[in-house]
Protein backbone atom coordinates (compact mmCIF):
# COMPACT_ATOMS: atom_id res chain seq x y z
CA UNK A 1 0.00 0.00 0.00
CA UNK A 2 1.37 2.98 -0.63
CA UNK A 3 2.01 5.50 2.32
CA UNK A 4 -0.90 8.02 2.64
CA UNK A 5 0.60 12.08 3.13
CA UNK A 6 -2.31 13.95 4.70
CA UNK A 7 -1.96 14.79 8.36
CA UNK A 8 -4.99 14.63 10.48
CA UNK A 9 -4.10 16.67 13.10
CA UNK A 10 -7.46 16.05 15.04
CA UNK A 11 -6.73 11.96 14.82
CA UNK A 12 -3.17 12.11 16.07
CA UNK A 13 -3.74 13.92 19.77
CA UNK A 14 -1.51 15.36 21.63
CA UNK A 15 0.63 12.35 21.39
CA UNK A 16 1.76 13.11 17.88
CA UNK A 17 2.03 17.25 18.45
CA UNK A 18 4.55 16.16 21.60
CA UNK A 19 6.71 14.27 19.55
CA UNK A 20 6.75 16.38 16.57
CA UNK A 21 9.91 18.17 15.67
CA UNK A 22 12.45 18.51 13.07
CA UNK A 23 13.61 14.86 13.04
CA UNK A 24 15.31 13.29 9.81
CA UNK A 25 12.53 10.80 8.02
CA UNK A 26 11.52 7.50 8.51
CA UNK A 27 13.99 5.71 11.58
CA UNK A 28 12.39 2.41 9.94
CA UNK A 29 14.82 2.11 6.78
CA UNK A 30 17.81 3.85 8.21
CA UNK A 31 21.13 1.98 8.69
CA UNK A 32 20.60 2.94 13.51
CA UNK A 33 23.53 3.93 15.08
CA UNK A 34 24.01 0.80 17.15
CA UNK A 35 25.61 -2.65 16.91
CA UNK A 36 29.02 -4.17 17.65
CA UNK A 37 30.12 -7.92 17.48
CA UNK A 38 27.06 -9.47 18.49
CA UNK A 39 24.20 -7.26 17.13
CA UNK A 40 23.26 -5.21 18.98
CA UNK A 41 18.75 -2.52 23.98
CA UNK A 42 20.15 0.06 22.61
CA UNK A 43 23.04 0.89 20.68
CA UNK A 44 26.25 0.06 20.63
CA UNK A 45 29.71 0.92 18.53
CA UNK A 46 32.79 -0.70 17.59
CA UNK A 47 34.34 -2.14 14.57
CA UNK A 48 31.53 -4.06 13.74
CA UNK A 49 28.98 -1.82 14.05
CA UNK A 50 28.31 1.72 12.01
CA UNK A 51 29.75 4.78 12.15
CA UNK A 52 28.61 8.36 13.41
CA UNK A 53 28.32 9.28 9.66
CA UNK A 54 26.25 6.61 8.86
CA UNK A 55 24.56 7.02 11.54
CA UNK A 56 23.52 11.00 10.46
CA UNK A 57 23.05 9.77 6.98
CA UNK A 58 20.45 7.47 8.13
CA UNK A 59 18.60 10.20 10.33
CA UNK A 60 19.04 8.14 13.79
CA UNK A 61 20.47 8.20 17.09
CA UNK A 62 20.05 4.78 18.41
CA UNK A 63 22.06 5.57 21.40
CA UNK A 64 17.97 6.84 22.62
CA UNK A 65 16.72 3.33 22.00
CA UNK A 66 18.26 1.01 23.90
CA UNK A 67 18.96 -1.79 21.27
CA UNK A 68 21.65 -2.65 19.63
CA UNK A 69 22.45 -3.70 16.32
CA UNK A 70 24.27 -7.39 14.25
CA UNK A 71 27.54 -7.96 14.32
CA UNK A 72 29.91 -8.73 11.52
CA UNK A 73 28.74 -12.07 9.81
CA UNK A 74 32.34 -13.65 10.59
CA UNK A 75 31.55 -13.41 14.22
CA UNK A 76 27.87 -14.71 14.80
CA UNK A 77 29.29 -18.40 15.09
CA UNK A 78 30.91 -16.86 18.12
CA UNK A 79 27.56 -15.83 19.61
CA UNK A 80 24.77 -17.91 21.40
CA UNK A 81 21.98 -15.22 21.83
CA UNK A 82 19.07 -18.01 22.50
CA UNK A 83 16.16 -19.63 20.34
CA UNK A 84 14.73 -17.42 17.88
CA UNK A 85 11.60 -19.86 18.02
CA UNK A 86 10.41 -19.07 21.79
CA UNK A 87 9.72 -15.50 20.81
CA UNK A 88 6.88 -14.35 18.98
CA UNK A 89 7.38 -11.70 16.27
CA UNK A 90 3.72 -10.74 16.66
CA UNK A 91 3.41 -10.27 12.36
CA UNK A 92 -0.32 -12.16 11.95
CA UNK A 93 -3.20 -10.10 10.07
CA UNK A 94 -6.79 -10.84 11.06
CA UNK A 95 -5.74 -7.49 13.18
CA UNK A 96 -9.17 -6.82 13.89
CA UNK A 97 -10.59 -2.78 14.45
CA UNK A 98 -8.39 -2.17 17.05
CA UNK A 99 -4.33 -2.41 17.58
CA UNK A 100 -2.02 -1.41 19.86
CA UNK A 101 1.50 -1.49 17.53
CA UNK A 102 4.72 -1.73 20.28
CA UNK A 103 7.60 0.08 18.45
CA UNK A 104 11.05 -0.94 19.34
CA UNK A 105 14.62 -0.53 17.79
CA UNK A 106 15.17 -3.57 18.37
CA UNK A 107 17.75 -6.68 19.26
CA UNK A 108 19.08 -9.53 17.48
CA UNK A 109 19.89 -10.83 20.82
CA UNK A 110 17.17 -13.58 20.60
CA UNK A 111 16.34 -14.04 24.59
CA UNK A 112 16.60 -10.76 25.97
CA UNK A 113 14.03 -9.60 22.98
CA UNK A 114 12.12 -12.50 24.36
CA UNK A 115 12.52 -11.44 27.90
CA UNK A 116 12.17 -7.43 27.39
CA UNK A 117 10.61 -6.22 24.54
CA UNK A 118 8.62 -9.29 24.32
CA UNK A 119 7.79 -9.51 27.69
CA UNK A 120 6.77 -5.61 27.12
CA UNK A 121 4.28 -6.74 24.89
CA UNK A 122 3.00 -9.62 26.70
CA UNK A 123 1.62 -7.13 29.40
CA UNK A 124 0.36 -4.83 27.29
CA UNK A 125 -2.13 -7.32 25.94
CA UNK A 126 -3.00 -8.33 28.71
CA UNK A 127 -4.23 -3.82 29.96
CA UNK A 128 -5.72 -3.81 26.73
CA UNK A 129 -7.57 -7.30 25.77
CA UNK A 130 -9.90 -5.23 23.14
CA UNK A 131 -6.28 -4.48 21.05
CA UNK A 132 -4.55 -6.66 18.93
CA UNK A 133 -0.84 -6.03 19.83
CA UNK A 134 1.71 -6.16 17.00
CA UNK A 135 5.19 -5.54 16.87
CA UNK A 136 7.79 -3.46 14.50
CA UNK A 137 11.33 -2.78 14.96
CA UNK A 138 13.20 0.85 13.28
CA UNK A 139 16.36 -1.20 12.84
CA UNK A 140 16.23 -2.40 9.33
CA UNK A 141 20.09 -3.54 9.73
CA UNK A 142 18.25 -5.78 12.86
CA UNK A 143 15.38 -7.31 10.57
CA UNK A 144 17.51 -8.40 8.09
CA UNK A 145 20.18 -9.81 10.58
CA UNK A 146 17.03 -11.60 12.27
CA UNK A 147 15.63 -12.65 9.21
CA UNK A 148 19.13 -14.26 7.36
CA UNK A 149 20.37 -15.22 10.80
CA UNK A 150 17.41 -17.20 12.19
CA UNK A 151 14.50 -16.77 9.22
CA UNK A 152 12.36 -14.73 11.41
CA UNK A 153 10.24 -12.04 9.90
CA UNK A 154 10.00 -8.85 12.04
CA UNK A 155 7.99 -5.61 10.21
CA UNK A 156 9.14 -2.21 10.06
CA UNK A 157 6.96 0.43 11.07
CA UNK A 158 6.70 1.07 7.00
CA UNK A 159 5.25 -2.68 7.05
CA UNK A 160 3.19 -2.91 10.07
CA UNK A 161 1.63 0.88 9.47
CA UNK A 162 0.49 -0.96 5.94
CA UNK A 163 -0.12 -4.15 7.70
CA UNK A 164 -2.46 -2.23 9.43
CA UNK A 165 -4.26 -0.34 7.16
CA UNK A 166 -4.74 -3.69 4.67
CA UNK A 167 -6.45 -5.01 7.79
CA UNK A 168 -8.87 -2.58 8.15
CA UNK A 169 -7.73 -0.98 11.49
CA UNK A 170 -9.87 1.89 12.69
CA UNK A 171 -8.22 2.45 16.17
CA UNK A 172 -4.29 2.57 16.06
CA UNK A 173 -2.66 2.96 19.20
CA UNK A 174 1.16 3.12 19.10
CA UNK A 175 3.50 2.43 22.43
CA UNK A 176 7.43 2.85 21.57
CA UNK A 177 9.97 1.35 23.77
CA UNK A 178 12.16 4.39 23.84
CA UNK A 179 13.96 5.16 26.45
CA UNK A 180 13.93 9.22 25.40
CA UNK A 181 11.74 11.86 23.48
CA UNK A 182 15.04 12.00 21.21
CA UNK A 183 15.64 11.93 17.25
CA UNK A 184 15.07 8.57 16.97
CA UNK A 185 10.96 9.05 19.12
CA UNK A 186 10.45 11.92 16.56
CA UNK A 187 11.37 10.34 13.40
CA UNK A 188 8.71 7.25 14.11
CA UNK A 189 5.69 10.39 15.24
CA UNK A 190 6.42 11.89 12.19
CA UNK A 191 6.37 8.71 10.10
CA UNK A 192 2.94 8.12 11.73
CA UNK A 193 1.69 11.29 10.75
CA UNK A 194 2.34 9.98 6.97
CA UNK A 195 -0.21 7.47 7.54
CA UNK A 196 -2.99 9.49 9.53
CA UNK A 197 -5.77 9.14 7.04
CA UNK A 198 -5.59 5.24 7.18
CA UNK A 199 -7.27 4.71 10.15
CA UNK A 200 -9.88 6.65 12.34
CA UNK A 201 -7.90 7.06 15.71
CA UNK A 202 -4.32 7.41 16.28
CA UNK A 203 -2.32 7.99 19.31
CA UNK A 204 1.31 7.41 20.34
CA UNK A 205 2.30 7.27 23.86
CA UNK A 206 5.86 9.19 25.06
CA UNK A 207 8.99 7.34 26.07
CA UNK A 208 10.17 5.74 29.19
CA UNK A 209 11.66 9.07 30.98
CA UNK A 210 9.47 11.94 29.98
CA UNK A 211 7.97 13.36 32.52
CA UNK A 212 9.31 14.38 36.18
CA UNK A 213 7.08 11.48 37.70
CA UNK A 214 8.87 9.08 34.90
CA UNK A 215 12.31 9.89 36.50
CA UNK A 216 10.78 9.42 40.00
CA UNK A 217 9.10 5.82 39.21
CA UNK A 218 12.51 4.52 37.03
CA UNK A 219 14.35 5.32 40.30
CA UNK A 220 12.11 3.42 42.66
CA UNK A 221 12.37 0.35 40.07
CA UNK A 222 15.70 0.02 39.74
CA UNK A 223 16.76 0.75 43.09
CA UNK A 224 14.25 -1.85 43.96
CA UNK A 225 15.84 -4.69 42.13
CA UNK A 226 19.11 -4.13 43.21
CA UNK A 227 18.41 -3.02 46.86
CA UNK A 228 20.38 -5.75 47.80
CA UNK A 229 23.40 -4.96 46.80
CA UNK A 230 23.04 -1.16 48.55
CA UNK A 231 25.50 -2.59 51.72
CA UNK A 232 27.18 0.84 51.57
CA UNK A 233 30.65 -0.94 50.15
CA UNK A 234 29.19 -1.79 46.71
CA UNK A 235 28.92 1.22 43.78
CA UNK A 236 26.02 -0.19 41.97
CA UNK A 237 26.44 1.53 37.84
CA UNK A 238 23.87 1.65 35.52
CA UNK A 239 25.26 2.21 31.68
CA UNK A 240 22.78 4.01 29.46
CA UNK A 241 23.67 3.86 25.93
CA UNK A 242 24.60 8.30 25.45
CA UNK A 243 23.60 10.48 22.22
CA UNK A 244 24.92 13.75 21.09
CA UNK A 245 21.62 15.29 21.25
CA UNK A 246 19.91 17.23 23.81
CA UNK A 247 18.19 14.58 24.92
CA UNK A 248 21.55 13.02 26.59
CA UNK A 249 20.43 15.15 29.09
CA UNK A 250 18.43 12.18 30.80
CA UNK A 251 21.46 10.52 32.45
CA UNK A 252 22.31 13.33 34.33
CA UNK A 253 18.65 14.03 35.68
CA UNK A 254 18.55 10.34 36.60
CA UNK A 255 21.65 10.52 38.38
CA UNK A 256 19.86 13.95 39.92
CA UNK A 257 16.84 12.02 41.03
CA UNK A 258 19.10 9.05 42.54
CA UNK A 259 21.36 11.43 44.29
CA UNK A 260 18.04 13.52 45.45
CA UNK A 261 16.23 10.78 46.90
CA UNK A 262 19.37 9.31 48.91
CA UNK A 263 20.12 6.95 46.59
CA UNK A 264 24.05 7.60 47.02
CA UNK A 265 25.49 4.45 46.08
CA UNK A 266 24.09 4.24 42.76
CA UNK A 267 25.84 6.14 39.49
CA UNK A 268 24.36 6.59 36.08
CA UNK A 269 27.07 6.51 32.70
CA UNK A 270 27.04 6.34 29.13
CA UNK A 271 28.82 4.45 26.64
CA UNK A 272 28.87 7.16 23.90
CA UNK A 273 28.62 10.58 25.54
CA UNK A 274 28.61 11.74 29.08
CA UNK A 275 28.57 11.10 31.64
CA UNK A 276 31.18 8.91 30.47
CA UNK A 277 33.28 5.55 31.85
CA UNK A 278 35.94 7.65 33.45
CA UNK A 279 33.70 10.07 34.84
CA UNK A 280 31.91 7.26 36.51
CA UNK A 281 35.13 5.89 38.11
CA UNK A 282 35.94 9.31 39.43
CA UNK A 283 32.83 10.01 41.00
CA UNK A 284 33.58 6.56 43.17
CA UNK A 285 36.94 7.49 43.65
CA UNK A 286 36.17 11.04 44.49
CA UNK A 287 33.74 9.36 47.72
CA UNK A 288 34.23 10.74 50.90
CA UNK A 289 34.88 8.61 53.90
CA UNK A 290 35.26 4.79 52.92
CA UNK A 291 36.03 3.90 49.65
CA UNK A 292 34.10 1.09 47.79
CA UNK A 293 35.12 -2.45 47.98
CA UNK A 294 33.00 -3.47 44.94
CA UNK A 295 30.96 -2.50 42.03
CA UNK A 296 27.49 -3.88 40.47
CA UNK A 297 26.92 -3.02 36.54
CA UNK A 298 23.51 -3.46 35.36
CA UNK A 299 22.58 -2.04 31.29
CA UNK A 300 20.15 1.27 31.77
CA UNK A 301 19.17 -0.04 28.37
CA UNK A 302 15.67 -1.88 27.84
CA UNK A 303 17.04 -4.86 26.12
CA UNK A 304 20.44 -6.43 27.13
CA UNK A 305 21.75 -6.58 23.59
CA UNK A 306 25.60 -6.33 22.80
CA UNK A 307 25.77 -3.00 24.76
CA UNK A 308 25.43 -5.27 27.78
CA UNK A 309 26.97 -8.20 27.25
CA UNK A 310 30.05 -6.74 25.45
CA UNK A 311 30.91 -3.27 26.18
CA UNK A 312 29.58 -3.82 29.77
CA UNK A 313 30.08 -6.91 30.93
CA UNK A 314 32.71 -8.36 27.97
CA UNK A 315 36.47 -9.20 28.98
CA UNK A 316 38.01 -6.62 26.45
CA UNK A 317 40.33 -4.43 27.88
CA UNK A 318 37.93 -1.70 27.30
CA UNK A 319 34.68 -3.28 28.57
CA UNK A 320 33.30 -1.83 31.70
CA UNK A 321 33.70 -5.21 33.52
CA UNK A 322 37.25 -5.24 32.98
CA UNK A 323 37.99 -1.33 33.91
CA UNK A 324 36.35 -1.43 37.34
CA UNK A 325 38.20 -4.83 37.90
CA UNK A 326 41.53 -2.56 36.76
CA UNK A 327 40.87 -0.04 39.44
CA UNK A 328 40.61 -2.74 42.01
CA UNK A 329 36.61 -3.29 42.28
CA UNK A 330 35.19 -6.56 42.40
CA UNK A 331 32.59 -6.96 39.82
CA UNK A 332 29.38 -8.32 39.20
CA UNK A 333 27.36 -7.77 36.05
CA UNK A 334 23.85 -8.07 36.06
CA UNK A 335 23.04 -8.72 31.97
CA UNK A 336 19.62 -7.86 31.78
CA UNK A 337 17.43 -5.23 29.97
CA UNK A 338 15.22 -3.09 31.90
CA UNK A 339 12.07 -4.81 29.87
CA UNK A 340 12.73 -7.55 32.67
CA UNK A 341 11.58 -5.01 35.33
CA UNK A 342 7.86 -5.38 36.14
CA UNK A 343 7.78 -1.83 37.14
CA UNK A 344 9.39 -0.78 34.08
CA UNK A 345 6.93 -2.86 31.83
CA UNK A 346 4.03 -1.60 34.48
CA UNK A 347 4.94 2.49 32.89
CA UNK A 348 4.53 1.42 29.28
CA UNK A 349 1.21 -0.07 30.27
CA UNK A 350 0.59 3.52 31.77
CA UNK A 351 2.03 5.49 29.24
CA UNK A 352 -0.67 3.81 26.96
CA UNK A 353 -3.71 4.08 28.65
CA UNK A 354 -2.75 7.72 28.75
CA UNK A 355 -2.30 7.86 25.16
CA UNK A 356 -5.72 6.12 24.90
CA UNK A 357 -7.31 8.29 26.82
CA UNK A 358 -6.69 11.05 24.39
CA UNK A 359 -8.37 8.95 21.83
CA UNK A 360 -11.43 9.91 23.55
Amino acid sequence: MKKRSLLMGTILCCALLAGCGGAAKTATTAAPAETTAAETTAVETTAAETTAAETAAAGTTAAETTAEEPAAEEDEENYDTGDASLDDPLNQDEIGEKELLVVSFGTSYNDSRRLTIGAIEKDLQEAFPDYSVRRAFTSQIIIDHIKKRDGVAIDNVTEALNRAADNGVKTLLVVPTHLMNGLEYNDLVDEIAEFSDAFEKVAVSKPLLTRDEDFDAVAEAITKATKEYDDGKTAICFMGHGTEADSNAVYTQMQDVLAGKDFENYYVGTVEAEPSLDDVLKALEAREGEKYEKAVLEPLMVVAGDHANNDMAGDEEDSWKSAFEAAGYETTCLVQGLGENADIRAMYVQHARAAEAELQ
